[in-house]
Protein backbone atom coordinates (compact mmCIF):
# COMPACT_ATOMS: atom_id res chain seq x y z
CA UNK A 1 0.00 0.00 0.00
CA UNK A 2 1.14 3.30 -0.92
CA UNK A 3 2.44 6.12 1.70
CA UNK A 4 0.25 9.49 1.87
CA UNK A 5 2.90 10.89 -0.09
CA UNK A 6 3.47 8.73 -2.59
CA UNK A 7 -0.48 8.74 -3.18
CA UNK A 8 -0.52 12.93 -2.82
CA UNK A 9 2.61 12.63 -5.44
CA UNK A 10 0.17 10.53 -7.95
CA UNK A 11 -2.85 13.07 -7.35
CA UNK A 12 -0.70 15.72 -8.10
CA UNK A 13 0.66 14.12 -11.40
CA UNK A 14 -2.98 13.43 -12.15
CA UNK A 15 -4.12 17.22 -11.77
CA UNK A 16 -0.38 18.15 -14.50
CA UNK A 17 -2.49 15.36 -17.03
CA UNK A 18 -5.47 17.56 -16.63
CA UNK A 19 -3.89 20.60 -17.38
CA UNK A 20 -2.07 18.57 -20.48
CA UNK A 21 -5.41 17.33 -21.43
CA UNK A 22 -7.35 20.64 -20.94
CA UNK A 23 -4.85 22.52 -23.04
CA UNK A 24 -5.59 19.82 -26.28
CA UNK A 25 -9.11 20.29 -25.49
CA UNK A 26 -9.31 24.24 -25.24
CA UNK A 27 -10.82 23.52 -21.97
CA UNK A 28 -11.09 26.91 -19.89
CA UNK A 29 -13.32 25.49 -17.61
CA UNK A 30 -11.40 22.37 -17.01
CA UNK A 31 -8.54 24.28 -16.36
CA UNK A 32 -10.41 26.69 -13.76
CA UNK A 33 -10.53 23.44 -11.56
CA UNK A 34 -6.85 23.12 -11.64
CA UNK A 35 -6.26 26.17 -9.82
CA UNK A 36 -6.83 28.08 -6.78
CA UNK A 37 -9.38 30.93 -7.07
CA UNK A 38 -6.05 33.47 -6.03
CA UNK A 39 -3.76 31.88 -7.95
CA UNK A 40 -0.40 34.13 -8.92
CA UNK A 41 1.29 33.28 -12.44
CA UNK A 42 4.57 34.60 -13.69
CA UNK A 43 3.98 33.44 -16.78
CA UNK A 44 5.97 34.13 -20.13
CA UNK A 45 3.44 37.06 -21.39
CA UNK A 46 3.55 40.61 -20.13
CA UNK A 47 2.80 41.68 -17.42
CA UNK A 48 5.04 40.51 -14.82
CA UNK A 49 2.53 38.93 -13.08
CA UNK A 50 -1.19 37.03 -13.32
CA UNK A 51 -3.22 37.44 -10.41
CA UNK A 52 -6.35 35.23 -10.02
CA UNK A 53 -7.95 32.25 -11.93
CA UNK A 54 -9.37 35.03 -14.47
CA UNK A 55 -6.08 36.06 -15.39
CA UNK A 56 -4.38 33.20 -15.60
CA UNK A 57 -7.81 31.56 -17.35
CA UNK A 58 -7.00 34.88 -20.18
CA UNK A 59 -3.79 33.78 -20.86
CA UNK A 60 -5.10 30.20 -21.86
CA UNK A 61 -7.39 32.14 -23.76
CA UNK A 62 -5.02 34.07 -25.36
CA UNK A 63 -3.52 30.82 -26.51
CA UNK A 64 -6.58 29.35 -27.80
CA UNK A 65 -7.59 32.00 -30.07
CA UNK A 66 -4.24 31.85 -31.93
CA UNK A 67 -4.00 28.05 -32.32
CA UNK A 68 -6.57 26.11 -34.34
CA UNK A 69 -4.87 22.15 -32.30
CA UNK A 70 -3.26 22.67 -29.30
CA UNK A 71 -0.54 20.10 -28.53
CA UNK A 72 1.42 20.13 -25.04
CA UNK A 73 3.70 18.17 -23.37
CA UNK A 74 5.66 17.85 -20.11
CA UNK A 75 8.93 16.49 -19.25
CA UNK A 76 11.13 15.67 -16.23
CA UNK A 77 8.90 16.36 -13.58
CA UNK A 78 9.96 16.91 -10.36
CA UNK A 79 7.54 16.51 -7.51
CA UNK A 80 8.24 17.84 -3.41
CA UNK A 81 5.28 16.86 -1.79
CA UNK A 82 4.39 18.23 1.57
CA UNK A 83 1.39 17.57 4.15
CA UNK A 84 -0.45 20.14 2.35
CA UNK A 85 1.99 22.09 -0.08
CA UNK A 86 4.26 20.73 -2.92
CA UNK A 87 6.55 22.38 -5.40
CA UNK A 88 7.46 20.60 -8.79
CA UNK A 89 9.89 21.80 -12.38
CA UNK A 90 9.74 20.29 -15.31
CA UNK A 91 10.22 21.40 -18.78
CA UNK A 92 6.89 22.22 -21.32
CA UNK A 93 6.63 22.56 -24.71
CA UNK A 94 3.30 24.15 -26.49
CA UNK A 95 2.93 23.00 -29.78
CA UNK A 96 0.09 22.84 -32.56
CA UNK A 97 -1.40 24.03 -35.85
CA UNK A 98 -2.03 28.18 -35.70
CA UNK A 99 -5.11 29.23 -36.99
CA UNK A 100 -3.16 30.19 -40.00
CA UNK A 101 -2.72 26.76 -41.05
CA UNK A 102 0.68 26.59 -40.49
CA UNK A 103 2.32 24.08 -37.94
CA UNK A 104 4.67 24.78 -35.28
CA UNK A 105 6.76 23.04 -33.08
CA UNK A 106 6.66 25.63 -30.25
CA UNK A 107 9.65 25.99 -27.40
CA UNK A 108 10.77 24.44 -24.75
CA UNK A 109 9.91 26.31 -21.46
CA UNK A 110 11.21 25.85 -17.63
CA UNK A 111 7.86 25.71 -15.61
CA UNK A 112 7.50 25.68 -11.92
CA UNK A 113 4.28 24.83 -10.13
CA UNK A 114 3.53 25.16 -6.17
CA UNK A 115 0.33 23.22 -5.05
CA UNK A 116 -1.87 23.69 -2.14
CA UNK A 117 -3.55 21.03 -0.93
CA UNK A 118 -7.23 22.09 -0.39
CA UNK A 119 -10.53 20.17 0.85
CA UNK A 120 -8.25 17.42 -0.43
CA UNK A 121 -7.61 18.11 -3.74
CA UNK A 122 -4.09 19.78 -4.81
CA UNK A 123 -4.43 22.92 -6.64
CA UNK A 124 -1.89 25.39 -8.14
CA UNK A 125 -1.50 28.37 -5.88
CA UNK A 126 1.75 29.35 -8.21
CA UNK A 127 3.39 28.82 -11.38
CA UNK A 128 6.48 30.25 -12.79
CA UNK A 129 7.40 29.87 -16.72
CA UNK A 130 10.72 30.94 -18.12
CA UNK A 131 12.94 30.67 -20.68
CA UNK A 132 17.06 31.22 -20.65
CA UNK A 133 17.68 34.86 -21.24
CA UNK A 134 21.30 35.47 -23.22
CA UNK A 135 22.44 38.17 -21.24
CA UNK A 136 24.78 39.83 -24.17
CA UNK A 137 21.87 39.73 -26.97
CA UNK A 138 18.77 40.52 -24.30
CA UNK A 139 16.90 38.11 -26.13
CA UNK A 140 15.20 34.90 -25.37
CA UNK A 141 16.82 31.75 -26.34
CA UNK A 142 13.86 29.95 -27.62
CA UNK A 143 15.13 27.14 -29.33
CA UNK A 144 16.97 24.82 -26.30
CA UNK A 145 15.75 21.10 -25.73
CA UNK A 146 15.55 19.06 -22.49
Amino acid sequence: MPSQREADEAKIRQQIDKIVEGLRGKDLEGLKQLYTTDVVSFDVEPPLQHVGVDAKLKNWANVFAVFETVAYEIRELTLTVGEDVAFGHAFGRLSGTLKDGRATNGMWVRVTYCFEKIGGTWLIAHDQVSVPLDVRSGKGMVDLQP
